[in-house]
């Protein structure tokens, strides 16, 4: 028996000001072939993020305040599966805290997706 495949995937969103220097989403490149695989919805717009946060030299602790309350949830999700798919998870900040934001907002259950991970300190 295999695992329970989500009702809808969602990439994990970067800020405005990222998405503008970036010009693209990665995870949102990530995730909607693979929601095509599944053969269910990918929505780009589910999940979006408030806060701009740098990462990149904080340790876990300060990750996961810096992105406790990052994310908003712009749709219904109340007793969805979503699966939430991201490029790379270091520390799982970010995931943890997508995940917890979909929860509040009535998500029956999170799934994490990553490309890859980095190697634990």
């Amino acid at each position: 028996m295999g695992l329970p495949v989500p009702d809808v995937i969602a990439p994990a969103p970067l800020s405005v000001k990222r998405l503008s220097m970036r010009g693209y989403n990665q995870a949102w490149v990530i995730a909607r072939p693979f929601a095509r695989r599944l053969g269910v919805p990918s929505d780009a717009s589910l999940l979006t993020r408030t806060i701009d946060t740098a990462q990149q030299s904080l340790d876990l602790d300060a990750r996961r305040r810096n992105v406790a309350a990052a994310f908003t949830v712009t749709r219904d999700v109340r007793a969805k599966h979503v699966g939430v798919v991201d490029d790379v998870m270091t520390s799982g900040a970010t995931l943890d805290a997508l995940a917890r934001t979909l929860k509040i907002a009535g998500t029956r259950r999170v799934t994490n997706f990553v490309a890859l991970r980095t190697p634990k300190d």
